[in-house]
């Protein structure tokens, strides 16, 4: 994942690019733990849909399973 856009993380941060760019330069680890926070948002994000999307094939093999059954 490529880091957040400075709108997206002005939007979230509720800061302005100014701060942003302060930060950056006078605050680098800050910074870079907020932009390492974003991707891990991201990877657990995909995770999370991998997940569901098991769920659903493992749902579905259930109900055939219950079908031949019966």
């Amino acid at each position: 994942m490529t880091a957040p856009s400075l709108r997206k993380l002005e939007f979230d941060l509720q800061v302005n690019k100014t701060t942003l760019h302060n930060w950056k330069k006078s605050r680098p680890k800050l910074y870079e733990f907020i932009i390492e926070s974003y991707k891990d948002r991201d990877i657990l994000k995909k995770h999370l849909e991998l997940l569901m999307e098991q769920k659903q094939i493992i749902e579905k093999e259930i109900d055939i399973t219950k079908n031949r059954i019966n």
